[in-house]
């Protein structure tokens, strides 16, 4: 298998001296292809991204074994040189489009300052190429748009800004950070053809964010849960829905409506109880106080599993006997 585009391992984020917000994390994006993080609000998903992009609020602390991308070391650069990468070569849409765009700012001038930053192109250039990029993302009139105000935008149309912006330098890696989050279901399903559409097209890998499993099986190649700071599973896509391991993946999965199995008025699964909140030296599974099948010996420390080459999961038990559960 070639150099992943972005190898991170034993990534570990801490907020102040009480919170470990992710502990250990290992994740491996290719050329090309979609890796989906998985798991409830409060598991990790954004602040992992976050840390890859050096992002983290102040007060928070990041380290790892391995932090790279295109077979460059993260961890060895200076902010200076870590903001020349940010926004051209590896580029991020942000949860919440309503309020990721400067109010104050035209939507042109936003847009056209990505590529003057990173390019030194004039201010008309950095318009014109904005212009050809709303216009790929499928909003109509892009020149009236570009001097427009967000709020001026709709949900849908603000999404779309975000997602031109940030391939405005034509970068290698989008991470998109739950980039269908409070849009209807109707412009959800446009923005996913379109992310789909441009990775086909311009050969991108995503690193995306999502809670919805129903975007995880229409986009992901491979596919990690996380669930409070760790990854308790992770697989290719068609492995993880054919065989979910980790009895979280299995809950979350319950939780989908499955057209066929689960008839008109039949209750959904649920998972009880709420992610904790991990201080340093937390020992043992973290997910064991929600868990139908723990024991004493979920409080120890929780080896990962391997199932062939390309799907592992941590948990005590087998692979057979949580499946068959």
């Amino acid at each position: 298998m070639p150099e992943p585009l972005l190898e991170v391992s034993g990534l570990r984020v801490r907020f102040g001296k009480n919170v470990d917000a992710v502990r250990g994390i290992n994740i491996s994006v290719q050329k090309g292809e979609t890796h989906c993080l998985v798991g409830e609000s409060g598991c990790g998903k954004s602040v992992s991204a976050l840390a890859v992009m050096g992002l983290l609020a102040k007060g928070a602390t990041r380290s790892a074994d391995r932090l790279s991308f295109g077979g460059q070391d993260l961890l060895a650069l200076s902010e200076r040189q870590f903001s020349k990468l940010r926004g051209d070569r590896m580029a991020m849409i942000f949860q919440e489009p309503m309020t990721s765009l400067n109010p104050a700012f035209t939507v042109g001038s936003q847009m056209a300052e990505v590529l003057q930053r990173h390019r030194g192109v004039s201010r008309g250039e950095g318009l014109e190429r904005a212009a050809a990029l709303l216009a790929k993302v499928g909003i109509t009139n892009p020149g009236l748009r570009l001097g427009q105000f967000p709020h001026q935008l709709s949900g849908g149309l603000r999404q779309r800004v975000m997602i031109a912006m940030a391939l405005m330098c034509d970068p290698e890696l989008l991470i998109a950070d739950e980039p269908t989050t409070a849009l209807d279901v109707t412009v959800q399903a446009q923005i996913l053809r379109l992310l789909m559409g441009l990775q086909a097209e311009l050969g991108l890998a995503i690193l995306l964010i999502t809670h919805d499993l129903g975007v995880v099986a229409r986009m992901a190649h491979r596919v990690s849960v996380m669930y409070a700071g760790e990854v308790v599973e992770s697989a290719t896509a068609e492995a993880l829905f054919a065989a979910p391991t980790h009895p979280y993946t299995n809950g979350l999965l319950r939780c989908v409506p499955v057209p066929g199995v689960i008839k008109r008025g039949d209750p959904l699964g649920s998972i009880p109880g709420t992610v904790p909140r991990i201080a340093p030296g937390y020992a043992g599974c973290a997910f064991r106080d929600r868990c139908d099948h723990a024991d004493a010996s979920c409080n120890a420390h929780v080896a990962t599993q391997q199932i062939g080459t390309d799907h592992a999961y941590r948990c005590r038990l087998s692979a057979d006997w949580v499946q068959a559960a």
